[in-house]
């Protein structure tokens, strides 16, 4: 199955939260029917490149089967780290480059949930008008303004 899936986490102008994070997942069934699930896990206090990280996450680990995965995002950290290769060097360095690498524990994570996919990744620049963007930045919102579930306390390392 081919899935689209778009990601965003918003820190609110300030790095210590609150901020929300959400994804957006959109497929076509074999009926030929469009259909979109929107997965939102509440606000977080923490810095913008984990809720970025954990806005993936969330919409990997949320896919039941193994699928063909386009991954949007307006985080050129996470996409970079993939398209750029980053990734294979921390994990064949055992996550040591010169200095330890930051959210070790949620690139961890985020490489567990993409094991049965097929995951390419995209950069959407934020705000642009790019309409799966723009959905996703509506729902990482509305987690952060919800505040309904603290998932995350710890800061990046």
């Amino acid at each position: 199955m081919k899935v689209t899936l778009y990601t965003d986490g918003a820190a609110r102008g300030n790095p210590d939260g609150p901020g929300g994070y959400g994804a957006v997942l959109q497929f076509i069934d074999k009926n030929g029917t469009l259909h979109e699930k929107e997965l939102s896990a509440g606000y977080v206090r923490t810095t913008n490149n984990r809720m970025e990280l954990m806005a993936a996450i969330v919409g990997l680990e949320a896919l039941n089967r193994s699928c063909e995965v386009d991954l949007y995002s307006d985080s050129k950290y996470l996409v970079d780290a993939f398209n750029q290769k980053w990734i294979d060097g921390w994990v064949k360095h055992n996550w040591v480059r010169p200095k330890t690498v930051k959210n070790s524990d949620l690139w961890k994570r985020l490489l567990v949930a993409m094991n049965p996919h097929k995951v390419t990744f995209h950069w959407v620049k934020g705000h642009d008008g790019h309409p799966g963007n723009e959905r996703c930045d509506r729902l990482a919102t509305s987690a952060a303004d919800g505040g309904d579930l603290l998932v995350d306390t710890g800061l990046s390392n």
